[in-house]
């Protein structure tokens, strides 16, 4: 132990700089790390101040302070031991911004401001795409490109709620009241209304912003708090950030949950206040998500409660806000998220670590992959959340995914599937393993299983490693399920064979014929 001791204090910088590092390339803070340590041993763990001087150099941790280090990192207490900075083991490939790669605007000049001002309004037309839906999707991809940290809302947020969590439904009300706002509360029933999608299903106007300070509230609230609190908070974020204009502001529920009667006006053009209501949804939206859930104490939240969905009911939030603010304010950014209502429509997505979309967002796909674990869910009766991990195979680029789902009932009394997931790839990775690897040998256990197979053992070590040092619970209880292989669409389906009838080519391309004419001359 003494002699332990001893070697620890000469090998002091090199031991800081390792911890530094480390906690760096994982996405930690000083405070996150104290945190990790405090849930694993709160005796031995090491407070923010003294995390400091030991990355420093100034302090030296005692074996058991540093064994609790260690295992947050998943490392022998040996690799702390030597002088070497080991830059492979512990260095993060550098992160491109966002998820999803995007195409080449190239010939430049027919991508020009003044022909796309023309083509896009035409191209939404024939495809019967509304501009707040155009707007919604430009958001997405500015949402997705900046993986989802947004700190000019993140602080707008915080002053108004002073980073309290939780806030009561009092609380919230009174910070209304301080703002100048009246709440009228009204009795109305869900609806059945016109909708372009045809669903079918239920709409509750839940509350609405009429000019100049009134907020008409739906009663039934009243009896959902978390769904309330959502609602005061995203009224209170167009009041902080948009000065209560004049827009109407109005919160629904269920089926269709925008103006139907000027939908199919909508999608005859691109209206600019169409993309402004479309831009000032989401920044309340996002507003409404960092009061409830202040990004320091929610990361610390989550952080103690594994990243959880069910842990939403702990701070009377909505499931859906809990699994919209992981993606915020997670060390770790590879995330995606999806809220999805039967038989397959999106209305929710966030996709900062790249994955398909498994359905359409704007219109409904005819060839959805049907092994998704949001997919399945929608099917279940279950109330409980089920973890999955799934090898998603585009042409040649594999990629491994896990991912939590749960059932959930929405004001209006739909059921619908809120999913939240990550890229272990990148997690992979960090570690310096070789994440191609990884995929590949799960990716043959599943074909060779039909399409699912248990993960393999070297490969299931390493991801309850990834589970423990990104602190995830579900990670790991994915490994207790097999393995999928999934897919952007069915029609392209990778298994081997194939988990539906592929279409037959019953007419020949063009390259066909071409093909076919030079090898008859």
């Amino acid at each position: 132990m003494k002699a332990a001791t001893q070697s620890l204090v000469r090998k002091a910088h090199f031991l800081g700089a390792k911890i530094k590092k480390l906690r760096k390339d994982n996405g930690l803070t000083l405070d996150d790390l104290s945190v990790r340590c405090v849930q694993r041993d709160a005796e031995s763990a090491p407070s923010v101040s003294y995390l400091s001087m030991i990355e420093n150099g100034k302090r030296v941790p005692s074996e058991d302070m540093l064994d609790v280090i260690a295992s947050v990192f998943e490392k022998d207490l040996a690799w702390f031991y030597d002088e070497k900075i080991d830059h492979d083991a512990v260095t993060t490939p550098k992160k491109r911004a966002g998820g999803i790669a995007g195409v080449a605007l190239e010939p430049s000049f027919l991508f020009s401001k003044d022909h796309l001002q023309i083509a896009i309004p035409e191209l939404l037309s024939q495809g019967g795409i509304s501009g707040r839906q155009f707007g919604h999707l430009l958001i997405r991809a500015h949402q997705e490109h900046h993986q989802n940290r947004f700190p000019d809302l993140e602080k707008a947020a915080e002053e108004i709620g002073q980073k309290r969590m939780p806030l009561s439904v009092e609380d919230l009300l009174d910070i209304c009241k301080n703002l100048g706002l009246t709440i009228k509360w009204f009795d109305r029933a869900p609806d059945i209304i016109a909708d372009p999608d045809d669903t079918g299903f239920k709409t509750l106007m839940r509350s609405f912003f009429e000019p100049p300070g009134t907020l008409y509230i739906n009663k039934s609230l009243k009896d959902r708090p978390a769904r309330l609190k959502y609602d005061l908070a995203t009224h209170i974020g167009h009041t902080v950030l948009h000065g209560r204009d004049g827009l109407r502001s109005v919160s629904a529920v269920g089926g269709n949950t925008f103006d139907a009667k000027s939908w199919s006006s909508q999608s005859q053009t691109v209206d600019s206040k169409d993309i402004l209501h479309a831009w000032r949804d989401f920044e309340c939206s996002f507003f409404a998500g960092a009061l409830l859930c202040p990004k320091v104490p929610s990361r610390q939240f989550l952080s103690r409660n594994a990243y959880s969905l069910q842990s939403a009911k702990l701070l009377d939030v909505t499931t859906a806000v809990l699994m919209r603010r992981m993606t915020a304010v997670s060390p770790y950014p590879h995330w995606h998220y999806f809220d999805a209502y039967p038989p397959g429509k999106l209305r929710a997505v966030y996709r900062g670590n790249g994955i398909p979309l498994p359905w359409g967002n704007l219109k409904m796909m005819n060839d959805p992959c049907q092994n998704w674990s949001v997919f399945n869910m929608l099917g279940s009766k279950s109330d409980q959340p089920a973890a999955q991990i799934s090898v998603l195979k585009n042409g040649e680029d594999a990629r491994l995914y896990c991912c939590e789902s749960i059932r959930v009932k929405d004001a209006a009394g739909n059921f619908h599937v809120v999913c939240a997931g990550i890229d272990m790839g990148p997690a992979l990775e960090s570690q310096g393993v070789a994440a191609d690897d990884v995929i590949a040998e799960i990716f043959d256990a599943c074909q060779a299983g039909g399409g699912s197979a248990a993960v393999p053992a070297r490969a299931a070590k390493l991801i309850r490693s990834i589970a423990n040092i990104l602190n995830i619970e579900w990670v790991g209880r994915g490994l207790e399920r097999e393995a999928n292989i999934i897919c952007p669409r069915s029609a392209n389906c990778p298994r081997d064979p194939c988990c539906v009838s592929k279409p037959k080519k019953v007419r020949p391309f063009t390259e066909d014929i071409r093909s076919a004419i030079i090898n008859a001359s």
